[in-house]
């Protein structure tokens, strides 16, 4: 895929209106002449004195931006720089084609009762004209006398840059400037620094940009600068919103989104295409039908242009949300009384929500603030409505989804990949935790520090190339406890047995933030875990822990069983089907769990399959949910969940015969 870029004509036209609009503000400021300051702290109080703009608002947006972060000089998915977000086009015009979405390696619906649907590969759209902030890079040098590429790498000067764009949007509004105005009177224009093209959107950013003043914040940033928003108390003054003229959305009863967030209603169609075949999705009526168990967190390896049009496709995949990133805008296309065509599993699929986040798994990019936070409102909302636990084995990345059957496994996707920050986005959900465990109660969740935590992964731009030095989720899981050891093997991926590798799309020797696993030995600095039948190994020095201690339940084969099988989907046993409807196979994958291991367990679950195979549901059992007697655990058996059946294992209290 490619991804064009914002027409030259329409930049010079942003730029032009934003200087025009500001020509009270001096293109350059005495002090910028001299040695700037390498104190973030400062820098951000000299920026906010030099234009004009209250500190605390200052700080608050670019929270929310970055979170003070530098991201090492590098691009957010939609061509952000620095702790203030300036955005370029241009960049999200250069990233490269591809992604996992169009693989042709993995069947969206992962129901082997009907053929397989392998998407065609689609072209990229361009971003609208209309989001401004497509190109707030541009405008900033001119109002700052910076280079564009100074602003994109240097962050004092972004932040002088950010602080410059807050100042003209604010005269632009024709409201008050200076360091002594009062902050509820910046709201239309930290609404305007959004990029927002709805007042729906602009409005719920700016809300959390003064939910965050309001609770202060202290953080040390990425590049080890300790950064502090002290909290202070703002009523914003939402009427300046008025003045930006954006359009309001339609917001349609039944849209599924808490008040608090932007969301609009865009259906993915559900058409019948003749000769049997239909699209994009299923009809249920979940939860009343079938409990929706798992809430699953992808990336869309696309623009939100091209993300909209996809979705809308009959012939091509869905989901129920996507989300944008620029400002963390959302937009519905599925009921979750229905069923998507997400994550490749149809049992996942059948049990499951779908959210789709502009971005690339792997591509030097990073996610918003923003987007996480809409994200982590949508995911709480929906979680409590429908009683899924906030933990790693019901909040999942596409990434966790197992293959159904072993031929399925190589194929499935592994977005949004490893620099997805999952301890941030657990935190922002306010998940519980449960940190009363020690080595002795034998279950380990993965815990690193996500801005040090730098494995050295490849591919992300070209194969075999070093991946930028960025902060991960994901620790590296090793054959023995040394740091020149091999990575473990995972035998679906690598028949063979040789070591996985570290290219950033093989997972299959990797753990992930809040991830839990049975403890199956220490020794020195190093812990291993049980994971895909044998002992892997991550490096948990008690001075800079990569894990934490807790309890829980654990799988074990029975007493006299030497293995057990380990399966992709948790379906019932063939007499549970009603004639006429065809049995699907309980398909044992590659792997096998040996006597002596064990596994965290996330769940117990009955044995189901959702029937739907017709546009109107007029073949034999369609539109029913086909239970048995057959029971399952869900472990966490590798960096996928997997399932096993009840009647081959023990379930027991995690410190029974722990590992020291």
């Amino acid at each position: 895929m490619h991804h064009p870029t914002l027409s030259t004509g329409w930049r010079a036209l942003l730029v032009a209106t934003v200087v025009a609009a500001s020509t009270t503000v001096p293109l350059s400021v005495g002090p910028a002449a001299a040695a700037p300051s390498t104190d973030r702290q400062q820098q951000y109080a000299a920026a906010a004195g030099d234009y004009g703009v209250p500190s605390v608002v200052l700080l608050g947006v670019s929270y929310l931006e970055s979170r003070w972060d530098t991201n090492a000089g590098t691009p957010s998915t939609s061509g952000g720089y620095g702790p203030m977000h300036l955005t370029d086009a241009r960049h999200v015009a250069a990233l490269p084609a591809g992604g996992h979405h169009d693989s042709g390696a993995e069947d969206p619906r992962g129901d082997d009762s009907r053929p397989a649907l392998v998407p065609a590969p689609q072209p990229v759209e361009a971003p609208a004209p209309s989001t401004a902030a497509l190109q707030t890079v541009d405008a900033a040098a001119a109002l700052t006398g910076v280079t564009a590429e100074a602003l994109r790498t240097d962050a004092g000067l972004n932040i002088r840059g950010g602080a410059a764009l807050l100042s003209a949007y604010q005269r632009d509004l024709g409201a008050p400037v200076g360091t002594g105005t009062d902050p509820a009177a910046w709201y239309g224009a930290v609404a305007r620094y959004s990029g927002a093209d709805s007042a729906d959107a602009a409005a719920a950013f700016a809300d959390e940009v003064f939910t965050t003043i309001g609770a202060g914040q202290s953080r040390t940033t990425d590049d080890g600068q300790r950064v502090s928003l002290p909290a202070q108390s703002v009523r914003p003054e939402r009427s300046w919103l008025d003045r930006l003229g954006l359009r309001r959305l339609a917001r349609p009863d039944g849209v599924e989104c808490p008040l608090t967030i932007s969301c609009e209603w865009i259906p993915a169609p559900y058409e019948a295409f003749g000769d049997g075949d239909y699209g994009n999705h299923d009809l249920s009526d979940r939860p009343a039908r079938q409990k929706i168990e798992y809430i699953v967190i992808h990336d869309t390896e696309a623009s939100w242009a091209t993300t909209l049009k996809l979705v809308q496709d009959p012939t091509y995949v869905s989901w129920h949300y996507s989300l944008r990133s620029v400002d963390g805008h959302i937009a519905q296309h599925v009921k979750t009384k229905d069923v998507g065509w997400h994550a490749g599993n149809w049992y996942v699929n059948a049990k499951s929500i779908g959210l789709e986040h502009e971005g690339f798994a792997a591509q030097g990019t990073w996610y918003t603030e923003a987007m996480y936070r809409t994200s982590a409102k949508l995911v709480r909302h929906l979680a409590l409505r429908l009683g899924i636990p906030l933990d790693r084995q019901h909040i999942i990345g596409h990434d966790n989804v197992p293959g159904t059957v072993a031929s399925t496994v190589r194929g499935m996707h592994w977005d949004p990949g490893p620099y997805w920050d999952w301890t941030h986005y657990f935190d922002l959900l306010h998940a519980p935790r449960l940190d009363t465990g020690t080595p002795a109660t034998g279950l380990v969740r993965i815990d690193p520090d996500y801005a040090t935590n730098q494995p050295a992964f490849t591919g992300c731009v070209t194969a075999g190339v070093p991946c930028a030095p960025r902060g991960s989720s994901a620790v590296v899981l090793r054959s023995a406890p040394a740091a020149d050891a091999p990575l473990v093997n995972d035998v679906a991926l690598r028949p063979d047995g040789t070591p996985n590798t570290m290219a950033v799309s093989d997972q299959g020797a990797r753990a992930s933030a809040g991830q839990t696993y049975a403890l199956a030995g220490r020794q020195g600095d190093w812990t291993a875990i049980w994971y895909l039948g044998q002992r892997a190994w991550f490096h948990n020095p008690a001075s800079a822990p990569t894990a934490s201690w807790t309890v829980g339940v654990v799988a074990t084969p029975k007493p006299g069983r030497t293995t057990i099988p380990v399966y992709g989907r948790a379906y019932p046993e063939q007499a549970a089907y009603p004639d006429g409807v065809p049995y699907q196979a309980i398909s044992p994958l590659q792997y096998t769990l040996a006597a002596g291991q064990r596994y965290a367990v996330g769940a117990v679950l009955a044995g189901e399959y959702y029937r739907a195979s017709t546009f109107d549901g007029s073949s034999p059992g369609d539109w029913t949910v086909i239970r048995g007697k057959n029971r399952y655990a869900q472990i966490q058996f590798g960096h996928r969940i997997m399932y096993v059946d009840l009647a081959d294992v023990q379930l027991l209290p995690s410190p029974v015969g722990a590992p020291r």
